[in-house]
């Protein structure tokens, strides 16, 4: 333990403890008769005077400032309009109007105009006749000998009378051949319907035909 600083602590507290006891014996004295002389002897008589109240005097009146005089002039006095009384002029005598019944409207009743008759469907389009349909006999064209090569074909449209080819129509299908040639190829074709076709009857028949020279 350290006696050092236990000794410094208690000088402490009793110096503070008498502070505390002094400033309790001031206190005492000054409730007790000391603080009453002193305070006799800084008083002393007491004089009071009343003051007015000084009462500021009212603002002057404003001044009203007129309005203008209305430069306008005053409308005019009312006149009653004058009156005017009407008479009436007195009403016609009623007219004698002769009344006529008109007859009656007779409707004609006509008959409802008969429906349009159809139009007539058309004929149907004969099929497609070949030469095998309708002929017995039918030969082969010979190859002409002509200075081109390549292939050719043709449709040959023919009609027929009484069972012998009559009247023969070519068309090419292909084209690039030479017109010398197929002169040539056409007249074959010709030669051959009407000499070895047979056909019983009268028809109108297609053929095809096709060269290959080489």
């Amino acid at each position: 333990m350290n006696f050092a600083q236990e000794k410094q602590g208690a000088s402490r507290f009793t110096g503070f403890g008498i502070v505390v006891l002094i400033h309790v014996v001031a206190i005492y004295a000054l409730a007790s008769g000391l603080a009453r002389d002193i305070v006799k002897k800084v008083t002393g008589p007491i004089d009071v005077k009343v003051i007015e109240e000084q009462v500021k005097p009212p603002p002057p009146p404003e001044k009203v400032v007129p309005p203008p005089p209305d430069l306008k002039a005053p409308p005019p006095p009312f006149v009653p309009p004058p009156e005017f009384q009407v008479t009436a002029p007195a009403p016609p005598a009623p007219a004698i109007q002769s009344t006529q019944v008109a007859p009656p409207a007779v409707t004609e009743i006509r008959p409802a105009p008969a429906p349009a008759p159809a139009a007539p469907a058309p004929a149907p389009r004969p099929a497609k006749i070949t030469a095998g349909m309708v002929c017995t006999k039918m030969g082969k064209p010979e190859v002409p000998s002509v200075n081109w090569s390549g292939e050719a074909l043709y449709k040959a449209v023919a009609t027929v009378k009484a069972g012998r080819v009559t009247s023969v129509e070519i068309t090419p299908l292909r084209g690039g051949v030479d017109r010398k040639a197929q002169r040539a190829m056409q007249q074959a074709i010709t030669q051959t319907l009407q000499d070895t076709y047979e056909c019983p009857g009268d028809h109108v028949f297609e053929q095809e035909f096709q060269f290959k020279i080489e």
